[in-house]
This record gives structure tokens, sequence and C-alpha cells, in this order.
């Protein structure tokens, strides 16, 4: 289990701000942000490779913010791998068994059942520099696990890998955690890495924490503008409520219950949204019309600008489907959403 407790570094220009997580024992965590925002700052922090200037970081109940870093019992993976060049790749994997004492915790992977799983055998004697971008990658991980750490922090493992790279990779780093049950943290820009790989998310901006939960949670159920945002809501729009209505500029946009609280916010997924050529049966809630303002194509879906009064509409549907419609640039088009669809924040 790692626990932060108000995790604070100040650095010349940007500061982590009292972050506080707890990544249960072998779970698998995310930590999201976009570029800058702090995420390989608390990696690098748990692994005390950087300063804290206050707070506390909590391992399987014992306080390691002072230990040093080789006797944490943490592995970690970085973008670039940061292999050795100078060595062979067996080299590199058995690199940290020098410095780190075998525990006697059984994991249920040896070196060897290591080296299988990753299928680095035939690699075992060549040169890192002749690795594909996948293979080295693999090699990291190997390196990484093979001193049996309690914890595995992962740096944006996949972001620097061809898609059919990142996907072996992503398939490798799934099965060795069921394996293993370790306990992994990794930090990226990719909500589909972590909804594919985690239980359980954080959303890191400007060096604070902005919302922490179940993945899915975070995904439907924003807390904030800039969540909704990163996570792929493309429709953000200040409102004022009244009951089960929210009113944004001149549209009313009906709710699927009264709002409770102070809601300044309401948040529709691209998706969520259909649109026509037609108009909508007149009981349609939510249904308005605009005049299409930009199409986007992205291979097997289209986004569609459409400008209601003063208010802009992304729409997101297959390409397939907008190629049947022969909507355009500047056609008029009507939409309609459920209000179930509506999130208020």
């Amino acid at each position: 289990m790692i626990r932060l407790e108000n995790l604070t570094v100040a650095l010349p220009g940007f500061s982590l701000q009292a972050v506080s997580l707890t990544v249960k024992k072998g779970e698998f965590f995310t930590l999201l942000g976009p570029t800058g925002s702090g995420k390989t700052l608390v990696l690098e922090s748990i692994a005390g490779l950087l300063p804290t200037t206050s707070g506390n970081i909590i391992l399987n109940g014992i306080d390691i913010t002072r230990v040093a870093p080789e006797n944490r019992g943490i592995g970690i993976v970085y973008q670039d791998t940061a292999l050795f060049p100078h060595l062979t790749v067996k080299e590199n994997i058995t690199f940290g068994l020098r410095y780190h004492k075998k525990t006697n915790r059984d994991r249920g992977k040896n070196l060897s059942d290591l080296i299988d799983q990753l299928n680095l055998e035939p690699l075992l004697n060549r040169s890192v520099e002749n690795l594909s971008g996948g293979e080295r990658q693999r090699v990291a991980i190997a390196r990484a696990l093979a001193v049996d750490p309690a914890v595995l922090l992962l740096d944006e493992p996949l972001s620097a890998l061809d898609p059919g790279f990142r996907e072996e990779i992503r398939g490798i780093l799934k099965r060795l955690h069921t394996a293993t049950g370790i306990t992994v943290l990794m930090v990226t820009h990719d909500f589909a890495e972590a909804h594919f790989l985690a239980q359980q998310a954080a959303v890191i901006h400007q060096g604070k924490i902005e919302q922490v939960g179940d993945v899915e949670e975070v995904f439907t159920k924003p807390a904030t503008p800039f969540v909704a945002g990163f996570v792929g809501i493309k429709n953000i729009f200040p409102a004022i409520f009244h009951q089960d209505q929210a009113w944004v500029d001149d549209l009313c946009v009906t709710l699927s219950a009264p709002i409770n609280g102070s809601g300044k916010y309401i948040a529709i997924r691209p998706e969520n949204i259909q649109i026509s050529p037609e108009k909508f049966p007149t009981d349609s809630p939510n249904a308005a019309s605009g005049v299409i303002s930009g199409i986007m194509n992205h291979g097997f879906y289209s986004e569609i600008a459409l400008k209601q009064a003063n208010v802009q509409f992304q729409v997101m549907l297959q390409s397939s489907t907008l190629f049947h419609m022969k909507l355009s640039n500047g056609d008029r088009a009507f939409i309609q959403f459920d209000p179930c669809a509506v999130h208020t924040m």
C-alpha cells in the first residue's frame, strides 16, 4: 500500500501542493494529467529520487519519506526506459540485484519466470541498442521487477511506442499485474490506458489533485470542468439552475432530476448527442437546431461543431453515418440529447 499525506515539493516555478493519495495493496492505480501537471514529480518523490518539502510517504505502514531510494523496495520504469547502453539485455535485467537484497516475498515470479513471461530469452545476450521500442520496454519492466519490489511505478511507459507495440506492452502489464498481484502506480495522460489497466484513478492539474475515484466514476462523473474536459467531455457550459432546468444563455436544458446544491456547470459527452438533418419529434427532450460550423474527420468517427445561437455543441458520430446524412459545413441540422446525459458540476 502507498499513502501520500499532504506531499509537497517546491521547485523553482512549480510545486506539488499537499498531494494526498492512497493506493491499496495489489491495486493498479493511475495518476492522470496533462504534460507539466506534476505526475512524474509524484513518482520521483515516492521513489526517493526527489527531496520532499513537507508531507509523508507511507509504504505498507512504514514512513519512507527519508529512506534512501535503494532501501525503499520500489521499482520504476520510465518512458524512455533508461537502459544502460553498454550492457546486454541480461546485464540490464540483473543490474539492480547487486544493490537490492532479495527478500522472502514470493510473488509467484522468480527471475527465469519473469524472463519467460516477457519473452526475453532470445534477447538476453543482445545489446539494448539493437532492440525495438517494445523490446526495450519489456527489458525495462523486467529490470524493475527483478528485485521483487513492493511497488512498481510506471512513468508513461506506453506513450513513446508505436500503436502495435503499445498494445503489446499494455497487454503484458495487465497479465503481469494479474499474475503477481503487485501494487502498481502508473502516470499517464491517456484515459484509454487507465480504462484498460486500472481500478482507481486520480487526476492532477498544476500540482493539485482535482479528483480521485473509480476509473468509471472519474470518466462519467467528473468533479470539475477541468476533469470533464480532460476525460473528453467537450460540451461544458456555465449554467443557471432552477429545479430540473439549467439555462445556458437562452437555451433551456432539462435535467434528469432537480439540482441539489450549488451546481455551476453542465457537461454533455459529444457521443451522447444525436444529430440529424431532420427535426426530432416535438416531444423530444433537449431538442435544438443550429448551423454546422465545422466537421473534423478522425477516421472511423467524425466530430461536428454545431452553433446554436450563442452556444456551440460538439457532436461525435461514426464517419459512415455522417456520410449517409450528407451533412456539410453551413447546413442547418438538429440535435437532441436525453436529460440523463447531462452531468452537473
